[in-house]
């Protein structure tokens, strides 16, 4: 059984995605390979797209939540003449030839709407017989998924977004609320006394982990400033990811708490276990490690766009609370300290929304769509 993933390098949760499943797809026997799609069409291409989405969500990001809410109110166009889908198809001539002479693959799965947008056009061009899957990387329908109606099977983050999705024009019977693949050490938990004790943490204080995604997006030492003036006992984990400043700004800081700053690290999973609850941007696959681990979210910095409708179903769906400007971090992490009922209620309502076996329940699937069945 071959499998092929495309990505596209728009943010790294698509990427990690791919790889998720990709490594769980190998440990069952399938035969895999990930290749970024517009990478492979035009590097020139791939450049602009990746550089100009950390542009648009770091440096203008307004501009790129009216883009995105724009998107959101268009009318659907599924036409093989329109615009975009004659773009598509000139784009995925190269690719097609990939397929024809160097990998001919049963299943192809799509972690990002490029890539899903050239698999639906070469569908309707008639140069695609494998079964195709689209992965919605967040807790919502991003816009032109629905515009993708050759893609046989839609992934979405929870059977809470069908309604949505068949608003939205998505045939029901495509839709497969399994969640976002993840890393399969997300899925397993470790006592947070051992996770404290394998990162050197006080065995019995709360403890707080601020992270800004792989880019270490936000204000991350201002988060910490401001936590730091409570009066409430606890410890801080603070993962700056790839952003070298905010490492940097974070160890110069003098604190009352103790805080244990990180760069770019890959056991977050043991911080998740060691932590009580976790202050991020609400970005997809970071949202679902959480999720998987039962770790309470305080959200901030939203990237204008699909993380803004990330917070309105994890709020709506009593996963997470808030940070603003009217409702700081401090205020947010005070009232958890004065009620922790809040905390325990989060983490009730995470048990009954959370996907920690995604990544596996995906897998059988495209075992099954292969009529293969899973090793014993």
């Amino acid at each position: 059984m071959k499998v092929l993933l495309l990505t596209n390098t728009a943010g790294q949760g698509h990427n990690a995605t791919a790889k998720a499943l990709s490594e769980q797809l190998n440990a069952i026997g399938a035969e895999c390979r990930i290749l970024d799609s517009y990478r492979y069409i035009s590097p020139p291409l791939y450049q602009t797209i990746a550089r100009g989405y950390l542009i648009a969500t770091s440096i203008t990001p307004m501009a790129y939540g009216v883009g995105y809410r724009f998107a959101e109110h268009k009318e659907k166009s599924n036409s093989k003449y329109s615009v975009l889908n004659a773009a598509n198809s000139i784009m995925s001539l190269k690719l097609a030839r990939f397929l024809r002479r160097e990998f001919q693959p049963d299943v192809i799965i799509c972690t990002h709407i490029f890539s899903a947008q050239l698999i639906n056009a070469m569908k309707k061009n008639g140069r695609i017989r494998a079964k195709t899957i689209g992965i919605i990387t967040d807790f919502t329908i991003h816009p032109f998924w629905q515009d993708v109606d050759q893609i046989d099977y839609f992934v979405t983050a929870s059977e809470l977004l069908t309604h949505q999705a068949v608003w939205k024009g998505i045939d029901a019977h495509k839709i497969l609320p399994f969640g976002i693949p993840i890393q399969p050490k997300f899925s397993s938990y470790m006592e947070k006394t051992e996770a404290r004790a394998a990162l050197e943490l006080a065995p019995d204080r709360f403890t707080v982990l601020v992270m800004g995604g792989s880019m270490g997006h936000g204000n991350l030492a201002g988060v910490i400033e401001q936590i730091d003036h409570l009066d409430n006992d606890f410890q801080v984990l603070a993962v700056c990811g790839n952003n070298k400043h905010a490492y940097q700004k974070i160890r110069r800081l003098t604190t009352r708490k103790k805080v244990c700053v990180y760069g770019f690290v890959d056991n977050v999973d043991v911080m998740m276990d060691a932590a009580d609850c976790i202050i991020t941007k609400p970005g997809g696959l970071t949202t679902s490690e959480a999720l998987a681990k039962n770790l309470p979210i305080l959200m901030m910095n939203p990237i204008p766009g699909q993380e803004e409708r990330n917070v309105e179903f994890l709020v709506n769906n009593g996963l997470a609370v808030n940070v603003t400007n009217t409702y700081p971090v401090d205020e947010a992490l005070y009232q958890l300290f004065l009620y922790p009922q809040k905390l325990k209620n989060m983490q009730s309502n995470i048990q009954l929304v959370g996907k920690p076996h995604a990544t596996d329940d995906i897998c059988a699937f495209v075992m099954k769509l292969c009529g293969k069945s899973l090793p014993t």
